[in-house]
């Protein structure tokens, strides 16, 4: 009985003992478990983060946004185009107004001293890049941006090394460039003789301040010889003194040629008006002239020079290139505009050589 019982206690010690083990096994692997799944999370929660911060860094680059302070010398319809163009080659870049954009504007009213306030309003405001309209505006923003890191952009510069913007061979002043719209002058005389086989006198009137206007002068007086034509040209220095220039000039030509001359072009109607009075014709530098009365020019496309700018401004801002790393840029190829009323009005045929081929045709005079 005795030994019965002994046996049925170490029995029941030893199953006590069993039981033990197997919770303690069941236990460790439960916390084994555990600390792997949370391992596992943290390694989750680790790689989920490092997406989150990559994604944030990708969104923050693709969201960059810029401001940038356009100034325009004068209101015209050349430069008007310029600016126009200009917003749609930054937009065709991905930089646009409103979305990633802030553009601060301001028009000089072809004041050279407003042109400098316009200049510092921008620079104390911090923008990114400045853009001048036309040389008056670009050499005043260049002027101030000097002292800070500010670039400057220009478009509508006729002689961007006269302007002192480039170096003699074509290189940037500093942290500024853009693009030209030299005249196409050899075509413009060329022309003219087609259209005006007898004509022998062209006047000019410029602003004697403008060191664009002084350039293309020059040219038209080494050029004009070679078709027959001397070149009679009469400065100005603001547009109160147009009138009087325009009635000095009108007589002593047979017809007149513009320039890209801010002031002049800001007051061509003035021109067009005592022109069209003596049946002088008026001959335009571009194609907002011509829709308003000039009667043909070798013109450039504004538009099209603004946007090459736009291009230009949309690799400096996003840090693609320096604009010190960049030449200016200059629209080679010049197209024929005609407007067959003003044609019609001074009795003048246009040559069929010149309008089959012309960029575009104005039978109208748009007011």
């Amino acid at each position: 009985m005795k030994k019965t019982i002994a046996m049925l206690l170490t029995a029941a010690l030893s199953a006590s003992l069993l039981s033990g083990c197997v919770s303690t096994a069941q236990n460790t692997t439960a916390a084994q478990s555990a600390e792997t799944s949370s391992a596992d999370t943290s390694s989750a929660d680790g790689s989920s983060a490092d997406k989150t911060g990559k994604s944030t860094a990708e969104s923050s680059a693709d969201s960059a946004s810029y401001t940038i302070g356009v100034g325009q010398f004068a209101e015209h319809g050349s430069l008007d185009n310029c600016r126009e163009g200009f917003m749609a080659g930054l937009a065709e870049e991905g930089i646009e107004e409103g979305v990633n954009l802030t553009v601060l504007y301001d028009n000089s009213q072809a004041d050279g001293g407003t042109a400098s306030q316009i200049a510092t309003n921008f620079i104390g405001k911090g923008v990114d890049l400045m853009c001048g309209i036309a040389t008056p505006m670009a050499q005043a923003e260049y002027g101030v941006a000097k002292k800070s890191d500010i670039p400057v952009i220009f478009t509508a510069v006729t002689d961007p090394v006269a302007a002192e913007l480039a170096k003699a061979d074509g290189t940037p002043a500093g942290e500024v460039t853009g693009t030209s719209d030299k005249l196409p002058v050899e075509a413009q005389l060329k022309m003219i003789r087609e259209i005006l086989p007898e004509a022998k006198n062209i006047g000019i009137m410029y602003t004697t301040s403008e060191v664009n206007s002084e350039s293309a002068i020059a040219e038209y007086k080494e050029l004009a010889p070679q078709y027959g034509f001397e070149i009679v040209d009469t400065g100005i220095s603001s547009s109160a003194d147009i009138a009087l220039a325009a009635d000095t000039l009108i007589n002593k030509v047979d017809c007149i040629t513009n320039l890209t001359d801010n002031t002049v072009v800001a007051s061509l109607p003035v021109i067009l008006d005592k022109a069209a009075a003596k049946n002088i014709p008026v001959f335009g530098s571009e194609i907002e002239q011509v829709k308003i009365g000039c009667l043909a020019a070798m013109g450039l496309d504004y538009i099209e020079l603004g946007r090459q700018t736009g291009k230009m401004a949309a690799q400096v801002l996003r840090g693609e290139k320096k604009a010190s790393e960049m030449n200016y840029e200059t629209i080679k190829e010049a197209a024929f505009y005609g407007n067959t009323r003003v044609a019609g009005n001074l009795g003048i045929t246009l040559p069929e050589d010149l309008t089959k081929n012309a960029a575009e045709l104005f039978t109208e005079i748009a007011q």
